[in-house]
C-alpha cells in the first residue's frame, strides 16, 4: 500500500487545513496509507479528522519558537517545516509521496529521500506580507526567493484557482512551472451524515422562530474585512421596515486562536464596531464552532454573507451552496469562479452599503432564497463535487507513480 504523508505547518481550523484534510480523506478512500506530520497540532482547536483516529498525526518540532518579539513569523515557518521535513525522510515508515503546502522551503529536504513530492500553493506567501517598512523588505528578499526556487522543485504543483493561477504565473516568473488547477471541494459525506442540531444549543440563546439569520464563517483576521458584514446589517435598516428588520440577525462565526494575538485583538474591534453602529444586540458572535455547529448555523441561516477581498478561491461558499444558500461576496479572487451573480448569490463592491442592498433584494424576496441556493447546489454537484476532487487528485497521484515506474 502507497504511503503519502501530509506536511502542514499548523494544523488548526482554516480554509488550507480543511483542504488538506479533505485531500487525505480522498486519498485514503482510494486505498492509500495516509498520516499527517504537523509542527503543532491543537486537539481542542482542529478538525474533528485529525482527532478522533481517521489519520495518524505526528507533531515534530512544537518547541521550536514561532517568533521572536512578535517577529520573523515567515523564518521560524521555514525553520520548523525543514526540520519537519528532516523528520520524515529519516522516520522509520518513510513515504513514497509528500503532499506538502503553504511552505515549501522544505520541498529540497524531502526530495533527498522521498521520490514524489506534490506542492498546492494557495496563494504565494511572499504576496500575503505587508512591506512595512525597508528592514522588512530586505528581510524578505531571501524569503521570497527560496520560497519561488524550492516551488518549482515539486514535481507536481497544484493551485486552487485560474485566480490563482494567474496569480502564481505573474508572481513566479523565473519557473518553467504549469500549475494545474485542483479546486477545493468539502467532505459531503460529512454534512450528509450529521445530525443537525437545534440554533439555540449552539448559539446558548433563543432567537425568535421568524429569525432571518445572516451568517459569516471566516478566521478572526482583518484581510477577512469580517467589520464589513457588521456595516451590511446597520445599513439594511434603511432597506427593510422596521417590522423587516427587526427579525434580522447576523452570526459571526470563525476560527480563533488566542496563541493569535490578531485574532484576539480583531474579535475585540468587531464587538466594539458593534456598539458603535448600534447593533450589539442583533450580532452573535461564535469563536471556534466545532464542526457539527458549523454544518447546523449553515442549514439554519437563509444567507451566507462573504466579505474577503481578493480571497485565493473560498471554502466556505462551496460549503453554503452545497447546504442551498444564496451566498453574497465581493466581487474578486476565487467567489468570481464559484458564485454565480444573479444565479447563485450576488457579486458586490467593497461596501456595506452594497452587501446590505442585495441582503434586502433576497430578504423581501424569499422565492429567490430558494430557487438561488437550489441553483447553488446544482452548481457545486455539478463543478465542485468531492467526487471531481477526489478523481483529480488520485489521477495526479497514480500518474506520479506511474512515470516513476516506467524510468
Amino acid at each position: 500500500m502507497t504511503r503519502i504523508t501530509f506536511l502542514h505547518p499548523d494544523l488548526g481550523i482554516g480554509g488550507a487545513e480543511r483542504l488538506v484534510v479533505d485531500a487525505a480523506l480522498a486519498l485514503k478512500k482510494k486505498g492509500y496509507d495516509v498520516n499527517f506530520v504537523t509542527t503543532h497540532h491543537d486537539p481542542e482547536h482542529c478538525f474533528s479528522e485529525t482527532k478522533d483516529g481517521t489519520f495518524p498525526v505526528t507533531v515534530v518540532g512544537d518547541w521550536l519558537p514561532r517568533h521572536i518579539l512578535g517577529r520573523f513569523f515567515a523564518l521560524f515557518a521555514y525553520i520548523r517545516m525543514i526540520y519537519a521535513a528532516i523528520y520524515i525522510i529519516f522516520c522509520e515508515h518513510r513515504p513514497e509521496i509528500v503532499f506538502c503546502d503553504l511552505v515549501s522551503v522544505c520541498i529540497p529536504i524531502l526530495r533527498l529521500r522521498i521520490p514524489h513530492v506534490i506542492y498546492y500553493c494557495h496563494h504565494p506567501d511572499q504576496l500575503l506580507s505587508q512591506p512595512n517598512g525597508i528592514s522588512k523588505q530586505i528581510y524578505r528578499i531571501p524569503l521570497n526567493y527560496f520560497e519561488e526556487i524550492t516551488t518549482g522543485m515539486a514535481h507536481k504543483v497544484f493551485v486552487n484557482s485560474l485566480y490563482t493561477c494567474r496569480v502564481f504565473k505573474d508572481t513566479f516568473k523565473r519557473l518553467q512551472v504549469q500549475p494545474e488547477i485542483l479546486y477545493p471541494s468539502i467532505n459531503t459525506e460529512f454534512f450528509d451524515k450529521t445530525r443537525i442540531i437545534s440554533l439555540e444549543r449552539v448559539l446558548d440563546r433563543k432567537l425568535p422562530s421568524d429569525s432571518v439569520i445572516l451568517l459569516s464563517i471566516n478566521r478572526y483576521e482583518r484581510k477577512k474585512n469580517l467589520g464589513l458584514a457588521i456595516e451590511a446589517l446597520a445599513e439594511l435598516k434603511k432597506y427593510l421596515s422596521d417590522e423587516e428588520y427587526k427579525n434580522v440577525y447576523l452570526i459571526m462565526a470563525g476560527g480563533y486562536d488566542k496563541r493569535v494575538e490578531e485574532n484576539v485583538e480583531y474579535y475585540l474591534e468587531l464587538i466594539g464596531l458593534a456598539d458603535e453602529l448600534h447593533v450589539t444586540e442583533k450580532v452573535i458572535f461564535l469563536r471556534s464552532p466545532s464542526d457539527i455547529d458549523k454544518v447546523s448555523i449553515l442549514n439554519h441561516c437563509k444567507i451566507l454573507i462573504y466579505t474577503p477581498s481578493n480571497e485565493h478561491f473560498g471554502i466556505v461558499p462551496l460549503e453554503a451552496m452545497y447546504t442551498s444558500k444564496p451566498v453574497i461576496a465581493h466581487n474578486s479572487g476565487g467567489p468570481k469562479e464559484s458564485v454565480v451573480s444573479g444565479v447563485t448569490g450576488f457579486l458586490v463592491e467593497l461596501s456595506g452599503d452594497a452587501f446590505a442592498s442585495k441582503i434586502a433584494y433576497l430578504i423581501k424576496n424569499p422565492s429567490c432564497i430558494q430557487k438561488f441556493g437550489n441553483m447553488g447546489k446544482d452548481r457545486f454537484i455539478e463543478t465542485f463535487s468531492f467526487a471531481a476532487f477526489s478523481a483529480q487528485l488520485n489521477e495526479a497521484v497514480e500518474h506520479l507513480i506511474n512515470n516513476k515506474k516506467e524510468k
